[in-house]
């Protein structure tokens, strides 16, 4: 209604068109964010790499990472965050953060949060659908200020990726030289890269939190309906976070395998509580968690060792 759509006469099937024009706009952003969050962390772990001596083979590991595939990484995970409803997205949402707040209060007991901003890709993605779903519902001309956001992201994610080049290219020729402003500027403060993801995931995630639970609620006509759902679904959470609180972090197989549990859980607990397109959704939801984790495998690697 005040999409891009209104300015339009009106014919059959065109205001489905224009929702899957906005839904694939919203997923382009989402994207572009998990783009950005790659692209810094593999900035940060290259030079991380590079001074130290011992970890040469994980620099070149990076190094040798195929840039031509990020186009493709880009376009797969903007087609499944499209295509995935904003309640399985919201869900996903607030599994990320619970699982993220119990990570950092266990983090003197050994976890590694630079591992974290790894695992937090889909969720991501699906964060920042979801708070553009709730902040511009009922936004004159959305579809307009979703194609503003999907470029500027776009933009974003394209320099953060050239700087990414960069670095692995020419950085530790500039580092020695020092003629080179933006490899000085990352020698010098490079080692704040996490803390500029940590606060930026922090607001990404609280908004998201928030716009998640207000698309779950709106879905129920009562409180104890609410209830009904809300109940299993918190019982659920606990228990995973309770299962990865356990779980080895010496390999990349028990992430793949956690992935596996997490979904597996959220598609049982659909199955009692949820409609049949949310058991999709979550099928959806799960090819996205691997394909995020699958692209990331050599830096997920490198947060390990560290």
């Amino acid at each position: 209604m005040f999409s891009l759509g209104s300015w339009l006469p009106a014919f059959p099937g065109l205001s489905w068109g224009w929702a899957l024009l906005d839904a694939l706009l919203q997923g382009l952003v989402g994207a572009c964010a998990v783009s950005v969050l790659c692209s810094l962390l593999k900035v940060y772990l290259y030079i991380q790499c590079l001074n130290n001596p011992k970890r040469q083979a994980e620099k070149e590991a990076i190094r040798e990472q195929r840039a031509v595939l990020e186009p493709l990484h880009v376009l797969v995970l903007t087609g499944v965050l499209a295509l995935v409803g904003s309640r399985v997205a919201a869900l996903v949402v607030l599994e990320f953060s619970l699982r993220a707040v119990s990570t950092v209060l266990s983090l003197g007991k050994g976890a590694h949060s630079s591992q974290l901003y790894l695992l937090c890709q889909y969720s991501l993605g699906c964060g920042v659908s979801c708070a553009l779903s709730f902040l511009l519902e009922g936004a004159p001309h959305r579809s307009w200020n979703l194609a503003l956001a999907a470029g500027l992201a776009g933009l974003l994610a394209l320099q953060c990726r050239r700087l990414a080049r960069h670095v692995c290219t020419l950085y530790e020729l500039h580092s020695r030289a020092q003629y080179c402003g933006l490899c000085i500027l990352l020698l010098s403060a490079g080692h704040r890269i996490p803390r500029l993801l940590r606060n930026a995931l922090a607001v990404t995630f609280a908004v998201a939190d928030l716009a998640a639970v207000e698309l779950i609620n709106r879905d129920f006509l009562s409180a104890a309906e609410a209830m009904r759902f809300w109940t299993p679904l918190t019982i659920c959470y606990a228990l995973l976070v309770v299962y990865m609180q356990e779980e080895p972090r010496q390999s990349t197989g028990p992430v793949f395998r956690t992935v596996l549990v997490r979904m597996g859980g959220l598609f049982i607990l659909l199955l009692t509580v949820g409609r049949w397109i949310d058991i999709l959704h979550v099928l959806l939801s799960l090819l996205g968690e691997l394909w995020c984790l699958l692209r990331a495998g050599v830096l997920l690697e490198s947060c390990q060792r560290q």
